[in-house]
């Protein structure tokens, strides 16, 4: 790999671990110099590699400055305040050791505790998510904007609010105590879940960072699976259902980035891989006595790796439907099991319960009724799909439904 890669390539599997480790040795607080070193030990390699070439071991190399970097900044805070503080030993009167551990161990351990400082409810949802890409999986505000179809600036107020948040509230780099880590962990889980989805389901068209934003979700989970006070039965459901959908990445959109609806997927095209983790997590996620919200989306979405119509399939996915329903209501879950409906019963059914829904600041909502009305009664369908596509805004839906109106006219 040539600099102009690597660079790149070693701040975004590079930097999150350097960061947590920092950020875990100095204290919340000093999240912001933590940056500055890794990012001038980033700049360093850019100005040194290109004047020196490579160095056998460029991750070794970046691990070392920052080491530097950081011992520095730990004497100067040290001489300067007058305080010897934990992380710095005095061996002989002006002389001090420190020990900063970039081991593979507490690399993991700290990206696992600073997952749950950012994940805190002292924050917005928004900015766990944010911070979330931001310190756990090296993304710039760019690329977050990008991802939430925002502008860099507010991304960067908002991550600074939040920063500001965690250090007021002095939240420690740590897992929470036993009694209170499943507690935390829900809002966890639900931070990954958010990002998975800003991933699978996302507006924009950089397909390359769709694709990145479910990976890293899918990292992190797997470092909570991996751990054994976090390894739960939800952290597990959650995994599989995120491997599941991973699954159909590559089918569901077109050479040109169109977006290609499940009925017409290839699926010589899903990845069989994925498919056999997504079930292995499933099992292991049926321990305990707790059903979950990502046990029962897990299912309905192995359920979908599954291309042929049977009975079987859709009345097992309209079964779990009803279940999630009762367990956590959402418009998006009341539209999917209408759709269910319709194969397992019929249109005609599912258009009655689905016009009692009555979702209409949702183009979803009637994008399942047009398509619903389709050979029952046309002109609603138009009707219908027309209106959709007044309210869409994401330019694959827009094709989906141009193409559906053109069909559906003839």
């Amino acid at each position: 790999m040539q600099e102009k890669e690597l660079i790149p390539h070693l701040f975004r599997t590079e930097y999150r671990k350097i960061i947590s480790v920092l950020v875990k040795l100095f204290g919340i607080e000093y999240i912001e110099i933590a940056e500055d070193i890794v990012s001038d030990t980033f700049l360093a390699a850019a100005e040194t590699w290109g004047l020196k070439g490579l160095p056998k071991n460029p991750t070794a190399w970046l691990y070392t400055v920052s080491k530097n970097k950081a011992k520095d900044f730990l004497k100067r805070k040290t001489i300067y305040t007058g305080k010897i503080i934990p992380e710095i030993k005095r061996s002989e009167p002006g002389l001090f050791e420190i020990e900063i551990d970039l081991s593979n161990k507490n690399i993991n351990d700290s990206q696992l505790q600073m997952m749950f400082a950012i994940c805190n409810e002292a924050i917005s949802t928004e900015a766990q998510v944010g911070l979330s890409l931001n310190i756990l999986c090296g993304f710039g505000a760019e690329e977050i904007a990008d991802a939430f179809l925002s502008n860099k600036d507010t991304i960067y107020k908002r991550l600074a609010r939040a920063k500001e948040k965690l250090c007021t509230e002095n939240i420690k780099i740590e897992l929470p105590p036993e009694p209170e880590i499943h507690k935390r962990l829900e809002t966890v889980l639900t931070t990954l879940y958010l990002l998975f989805s800003e991933g699978y389901y996302s507006s924009s068209q950089n397909t390359t960072l769709r694709k990145d934003l479910c990976l890293e979700a899918m990292r992190l989970n797997v470092m909570l699976v991996d751990n054994e006070q976090t390894n739960t039965p939800p952290a597990n459901a959650l995994l599989s259902l995120m491997c599941f959908h991973a699954s159909r990445f590559e089918a569901r959109t077109g050479q040109n980035g169109e977006l290609i609806i499940y009925k017409d997927q290839d699926e010589t095209l899903w990845n069989e891989e994925l498919i056999k983790k997504g079930v292995d997590y499933l099992n292991k996620a049926s321990t305990g006595n707790k059903l979950s919200k990502y046990h029962l989306e897990a299912a309905i979405a192995y359920w979908h790796t599954h291309k042929n119509d049977t009975a079987e399939k859709w009345e097992s996915i309209l079964q779990l439907y009803n279940k999630l329903l009762l367990l956590e209501y959402s418009p998006i879950a009341a539209l999917n099991r209408t759709y269910a409906l319709s194969k397992a019963n019929g249109k005609h059914e599912a258009i009655i319960e689905a016009e009692k829904l009555k979702l209409i600041e949702y183009p979803l909502y009637y994008s399942l009724l047009g398509n619903l009305y389709e050979d029952i009664d046309n002109g609603k369908a138009l009707k219908h799909l027309k209106t959709a596509l007044g309210l869409t805004k994401t330019p694959g839906e827009k094709t989906i439904l141009e193409s559906t109106i053109a069909r559906v006219s003839l």
